[in-house]
């Protein structure tokens, strides 16, 4: 018999190994749906082998092409069959972290999504997605399938985003709280992040807390989307909005970013009207340039244990650095966080000699040039005042 060459050999070796390896992957495939019919028998509550061996099952076999007939028709049922439901023709669930996939099913039946709890637990088994779904708020329109479910399940597609708007001039634990209340995040956590003075340094912020620097706005976030990830949208905000031109403009006046932050916070605290800002902004930038105490009410408010309240005489003698009555210059750092309108007041006030201002008892400020004026101002607002209190109790 003649020798068959070295490389010949090696070569039937080769093919020899890669039939093994396919026949390992048929035997592993061929216990990984044997594991599922067992998963699905016990969903059904069916035992296969005393239904196998019963004469009953003998006596009704069918043949086989009725029973692959009945196999098609069960998984039409199982994965493609059209879920309807009306009024309304969309529906919603939500998937919080943690969630079970029974839990979600139960939501989903609950919600009348899906008819049947069994079939979407059946195919969820078949298809290993029971443990791959994403976090989120889902919208589900009538006539989804079973495996379109579980797809959007897995993949996230039929999330929708929830708008959260953050007004202007909330500090980091409101803003921390309105974010928990629309997003289903942990507040404490939120405001660990913002108060952290690494958090700042990370994103590259001067101040020793990211107070100031989340920017008010309308967002939109996916339910309970990771609270880095939301601190870091509504930092990347502020700093997509404090672009170059506001930076060169800060530089005109001597000012620092920090500073320029800190003292539109005083003005969004004692702004009420849009187009006043730039006025009050003009006011506390007299005060600066004749080194007068710009004595403004929001730091003391910032600073009460029990605030927002009425102020009192005594609290302007509270000892803090925020306190704009005992000390001059800006405090150490902004007391809310300001908005757009706010920001661009503080870089580009109204030029006017007014150096003081009071509410008018209309939303708005009367503005004045003198203390003497001032003080009418003053007396003025509180009869209004005083009117209106009779008005209420007399109403």
């Amino acid at each position: 018999m003649k020798e068959e060459p070295k490389n010949s050999l090696e070569s039937w070796r080769q093919k020899i190994d890669a039939i093994d390896v396919e026949l390992v992957k048929l035997l592993n495939e061929r216990a990984h749906y044997a594991r599922e019919i067992a998963a699905v028998c016990k969903e059904m509550k069916l035992d296969l082998k005393k239904l196998l061996e019963s004469g009953t099952f003998r006596r009704w076999m069918v043949p086989p092409s009725a029973l692959f007939l009945l196999f098609v028709v069960f998984f039409i049922w199982v994965f493609w069959w059209p879920n309807w439901f009306s009024s309304p023709s969309t529906r919603t669930i939500t998937v919080s972290r943690g969630a079970s996939f029974n839990t979600v099913v139960e939501s989903l039946a609950a919600e009348g999504i899906v008819g049947s709890r069994l079939g979407l637990r059946i195919a969820g088994r078949i298809l290993g997605w029971t443990k791959e779904m994403m976090v989120g708020r889902y919208v589900f329109e009538s006539g989804v399938s079973n495996f379109g479910i579980l797809r959007d399940l897995r993949d996230g597609a039929s999330r929708k985003l929830i708008p959260v708007a953050i007004p202007e001039g909330l500090r980091v634990r409101s803003i921390a709280r309105r974010l928990s209340a629309e997003l289903g995040v942990d507040s404490a956590k939120i405001a660990e992040l913002c108060s952290n003075r690494e958090t700042a340094e990370a994103f590259g912020l001067p101040g020793e807390t990211l107070e100031g620097y989340l920017l008010p706005d309308t967002y939109f976030f996916h339910w309970q989307t990771n609270e880095e990830q939301i601190v870091e949208s509504l930092v990347a905000a502020f700093k997509n909005f404090y672009h170059d031109s506001l930076r060169a403009r800060q530089e005109e006046w001597g000012f620092s970013m920090h500073e320029v932050v800190t003292f539109a916070s005083i003005v969004e605290g004692e702004a009420q009207l849009d187009d006043e800002r730039a006025m009050i902004a003009g006011v506390y930038h007299n005060r600066l340039k004749r080194r007068m105490r710009l004595e403004a009410d929001p730091t003391i408010q910032y600073v009460l244990q029990d605030g927002p309240r009425r102020l009192l005489f005594s609290d302007l003698k509270i000892k803090s650095p925020y306190n704009t009555y005992l000390h001059y210059g800006l405090p150490p750092g902004p007391i809310n966080n300001p908005g757009r309108k706010a920001i661009l007041a503080a870089l580009y006030p109204v030029d006017h000699r007014y150096l003081f201002f009071v509410a008018n008892g209309q939303g708005g400020h009367t503005f004045s040039t003198n203390y003497a004026e001032h003080q009418r101002a003053i007396r003025l607002y509180r009869r209004v005042r005083r009117e209106m209190q009779r008005a209420g109790q007399g109403g």
